[in-house]
């Protein structure tokens, strides 16, 4: 097992590289457990990468060849398609002094996400073509993980008027969102579903019936009125998760929650799966770990939107992640700043980062504790995300010959311990500093260039 004292220390030397001042023809990697969900493929192999593309995928010794490539050892790690994740929040324009999208993206390659898909509640809101290309521009400008938009469903996430969604997806938005806040009006949420079946594009939900959750801070119980804190109730998620279900029963649009945090509203999707809805949602790593009980102490890195809930909930989360309710993996990486997170508990913003600790806490929390095997958490991280967003229509998420190299090499045992003050990202916000945890990306391709890697050693 590799023992390291922090993300970036230990016996390996792990390195960003931009695209455009690392650049290599070829690589071979070898010997690695290759899994790729979309074609069920599970075999120790050899794949080649040239250029952008993945050219060989071989499963015997020899079959590939090394000529005039750099070759990469895999054995014991896992080689899968570049992890997606389908919820990230980049403060780009509007709050940059808590994330750029270059310091995002950088946080991701780190992470081992080859591709990211930001929410739309940016100060202006991503509500716009002009929007969607700003934040493709700029996503373009730094070179490392692919970032995708998701654009905002009603005009300035108001919820009143609906958002030129047609033109947003021609411009590459790739799912639609109010998140941050819940489309509250039933007529207009009609309306959201409609318009995105028409166009093809899913549509994810913030689930939150604002009016029980008016000054609220932490989840409804024993330790929120302890600590005289408003308490946020179950319900709230549910009766919106619920609502939404029945609404989309005449229309059959792509319905996605995000951060699922209730066991209440995993039971309804369970449901509205059975009866064949195209309905589907997310859990976070914070909601499969950790109780309300991390917020004693006033600890606002523990503040969360939705709430962290109950051992229960935690619970029927993971069990819906083994039996396929929850069928996606998402961090909700949340960035803000320290002075703001030093706020009392009820002034603190909601919401922690997440991209360069999720894979290890999804091993801690699904792996680890025998709900899932590793086929089924590449999955979670890839051919399901791709398929919720039309990645899969770009070859991402999957690991084919001509198909792109974007490629994350995992190593299972590579033991290390989270320190929040190492994080590419401008944010230090993580309830989870100082936890030791197993497994971690080695090795990032994206568009075949090796971005993040344990042996090449150049500044960042």
């Amino acid at each position: 097992m590799h023992e390291n004292d922090s993300p970036t220390g230990g016996s390996f030397s792990f390195t960003i590289n931009r695209m455009s001042v690392h650049r290599h023809q070829a690589f071979v990697l070898q010997h690695g457990r290759i899994i790729d969900p979309a074609s069920g493929l599970d075999a120790t192999g050899d794949i080649r990468i040239e250029g952008d593309r993945i050219r060989a995928i071989g499963l015997s010794v020899g079959e590939i060849s090394t000529n005039d490539a750099e070759v990469i050892d895999c054995d014991g790690c896992i080689i899968a398609p570049g992890l997606i994740d389908p919820h990230i929040h980049l403060r780009e324009p509007g709050h940059e002094y808590k994330e750029l999208i270059s310091t995002g993206a950088a946080a991701a390659i780190a992470g081992g996400f080859t591709s990211v898909c930001c929410m739309p509640n940016t100060v202006p809101a991503l509500d716009s073509a002009a929007m969607i290309a700003f934040v493709r521009g700029r996503g373009e400008a730094a070179g490392l993980a692919r970032v995708f938009a998701v654009g905002a469903a009603t005009l300035g996430r108001k919820g009143e008027m609906l958002a030129p969604i047609a033109t947003m997806a021609a411009e590459g938005a790739v799912a639609f969102s109010d998140d941050g806040d819940c489309i509250h009006d039933a007529a207009m949420m009609s309306k959201v579903l409609q318009t995105c079946k028409a166009v093809g594009r899913a549509f994810m939900q913030h689930a939150q019936e604002k009016t029980l959750t008016q000054g609220a801070a932490m989840n409804a119980g024993s330790l929120a009125t302890r600590m005289g804190l408003g308490g946020w109730p179950s319900i709230a998620e549910e009766i919106i998760v619920d609502r939404d279900v029945r609404i989309n029963r005449s229309i059959g649009a792509r319905y996605h929650v995000q951060h699922v945090s209730a066991g209440g509203s995993v039971d309804i999707l369970r449901s509205a799966r059975a009866m064949g809805q195209p309905v589907s949602g997310e859990a976070s790593p914070h909601h499969l770990l950790l109780t309300d009980a991390q917020c004693d102490g006033y600890n606002t890195n523990a503040k969360m939107n939705p709430p962290l809930r109950s051992a229960a909930d935690v619970a029927a989360l993971v069990a819906g992640v083994a039996d396929g309710t929850i069928d996606i993996l998402a961090t909700d990486h949340a960035p803000h700043s320290p002075a703001e997170k030093a706020q009392d508990f009820a002034s603190a913003p909601f919401g922690i980062i997440g991209l360069e600790t999720a894979l290890a806490l999804y091993i801690r929390a699904l792996i680890e504790s025998g709900a899932i095997e590793w086929p089924r958490l590449i999955a979670l991280l890839t051919t399901h995300p791709a398929k919720l967003c039309g990645l899969d229509a770009q070859g991402l998420g999957a690991l084919t010959v001509g198909g792109p190299a974007d490629v994350t090499v995992i190593d299972p045992s590579y033991s290390w311990t989270i320190d929040p003050s190492a994080t590419r990202s401008l944010s230090r916000n993580t309830p989870f500093g100082g936890w030791k945890v197993c497994g971690k990306a080695t090795e990032v391709f994206v568009r075949g260039q090796r971005l993040l890697s344990t042996a090449v050693i150049s500044a960042r």
